[in-house]
């Protein structure tokens, strides 16, 4: 029986993709998570085959829970899902250790096309995602988006200061202490450059960071 995890924090979207998998297969196991707490509660509980999960989420975002997952269980597939296309955040996802990238958009066309897919042992890569990784392999360092050279909570960082959050709002979404953010914004302008937060909203416009 295939036992799936589908982790997003919104609970339409959680229920709208169970739906797509039941239709395909119906005996399959399917699980919810509201966060990285609820997926790793429900991984400690019983194994599962594959992890559905949202990049964007309360706490400890996607990108950190796929990290911690893969060192956990390094041959489970875990599948990527978002909201934004994928020059966001596809690159990011697949280095971690992703077995694919969806984005919500796509998703009732190809999440059961994917899922099998991964199940295989292959990964779930589009066309234009795989030119994006092909142009992060050959492109020179110098001409790679500034951005690039964070981490990927000072990335997340990033996007939350440039969406016109402030410290203290970043820190309460992320849970973290309002320190911690303030050093993470020090250590993002030092490495792109930068001086003001006014500075950092440009760029991620202008990249398509942040709508």
């Amino acid at each position: 029986m295939l036992k799936i995890i589908i982790a997003d924090d919104h609970a339409i979207v959680r229920r709208g993709l169970k739906h797509i998998v039941l239709e395909e297969q119906d005996d399959a196991h399917v699980c919810e998570a509201a966060d990285s707490n609820a997926v790793l509660n429900l991984l400690r509980a019983e194994p599962f085959d594959v992890v559905v999960l949202d990049i964007t989420m309360p706490g400890r975002d996607g990108l950190e829970l796929l990290k911690e997952l893969k060192r956990d269980a390094p041959q489970m597939p875990v599948l990527m899902l978002s909201m934004h296309p994928e020059e966001r955040f596809a690159v990011r996802a697949l280095k971690a250790g992703a077995s694919g990238y969806l984005t919500k958009e796509s998703a009732p066309d190809e999440l059961c096309i994917a899922i099998r897919k991964v199940l295989r042992g292959g990964k779930y890569i589009t066309p234009s995602l795989a030119e994006l990784l092909a142009e992060s392999v050959v492109k020179p360092d110098q001409d790679s988006p500034a951005s690039d050279m964070l981490s990927d909570r000072e990335y997340q960082v990033l996007r939350l200061i440039a969406s016109g959050k402030t410290v203290s709002q970043v820190a309460t979404e992320l849970m973290l202490s309002v320190n911690t953010i303030s050093t993470y914004r020090t250590r993002i302008l030092e490495k792109m450059n930068m001086k003001t937060n006014a500075e950092l909203t440009r760029y991620a416009i202008e990249r398509g960071v942040v709508d």
